[in-house]
């Protein structure tokens, strides 16, 4: 390659590496800065000490603890059934002809909806008044089930709904891709297996799931990653004041030490994502392991 040529293409990433540089690297150190100085104080830009008492501090926190139950089970819950479930649909979505595209538009709109407006939505069903039990205790009480508070009631209560709506409000984007995924493999291994007289069921698993196995192992990953970054959905439903609610997150911990009534701490919102960062980067490394045996690229 001659020098010229070599210059150019660097050049051609300089806008792209600064951008980096200024919004991702520099934050990122620049948090890991801040979650080692102890007793930071954001107005004089002063501290005491530095060292790890801010990840100790974090770490025996009851609140931080309460959001990293919170955040595993919204991870553990959510994303394997959102994608099942989006699987199941798309499949039937593409052995369907006719009206296709209205189906896909229908379970498209959710994702283009707000998401603080489909959490209004789903307060309002759920959440019991002094005027109504709301309509989902409606019909529960229609079988003989007792009347349940889903929005200020019972822990499992509330996480039931907080995963319901984080699985509605997921799911369109991953019936797109996987709508998309399925209408791209090749008919002719469809009709290579029905020659041998393969069942259905058996083309669906040596078939489709190879095929599609690349988008499947992307929104596995970006569902993840997703899940542990959910804050809003949470405020949607039940409020700013999540601690109380015993349903806050780790991004709402840090918000909270940053802005909420206990805020201005940011030693320790910097340590906690610090903490975030290592879980997600574990887990997304695990997930890049697994997908070296599952995942097969045409």
């Amino acid at each position: 390659m001659e020098p010229t040529n070599k210059y150019k293409g660097w050049l051609y990433l300089l806008p792209a590496i600064l951008f980096l540089g200024c919004f991702m690297v520099y934050p990122l150190v620049d948090v890991f800065v801040y979650s080692m100085e102890e007793g930071y104080n954001f107005a004089s830009q002063t501290f005491f000490d530095t060292g790890f008492y801010n990840f100790s501090y974090v770490l025996h926190d009851p609140y931080f603890l309460q959001a990293v139950k919170n955040t595993f089970l919204m991870v553990v819950i959510t994303v394997p059934l959102s994608t099942g479930i989006a699987l199941l649909i798309s499949v039937a979505l593409s052995s369907i002809k006719p009206l296709r595209n209205l189906f896909q538009t229908i379970y498209f709109l959710p994702y283009v909806t707000n998401t603080l407006a489909v959490g209004l939505v789903f307060m309002i069903l759920f959440k019991k008044t002094a005027y109504s039990d709301g309509l989902i205790n409606l019909l529960i009480h229609l079988f003989g089930g007792p009347s349940v508070d889903f929005i200020e009631g019972p822990y499992p209560a509330k996480m039931f709904v907080m995963c319901l709506y984080i699985i509605w409000v997921v799911m369109p984007f991953k019936i797109l891709l996987l709508t998309s995924a399925l209408a791209s493999v090749n008919e002719h291994y469809y009709n290579a297996a029905k020659v041998d007289g393969t069942s259905k069921f058996r083309i669906f698993y040596k078939i489709t799931l190879p095929m599609i196995s690349p988008t499947l192992f992307y929104l596995v990953i970006t569902g993840f990653i997703g899940a542990f970054k959910e804050y809003s959905d949470a405020v949607a439903l039940f409020g700013t004041n999540l601690n109380a609610a015993e349903m806050n997150t780790i991004v709402g911990y840090v918000y909270d030490m940053l802005y909420g009534d206990s805020g201005g701490y940011p030693s320790y919102a910097s340590a906690a994502a610090i903490i975030l960062f290592m879980i997600v980067m574990t887990i997304t490394c695990i997930n890049l392991l697994i997908s070296k045996k599952h995942v097969h690229y045409v």
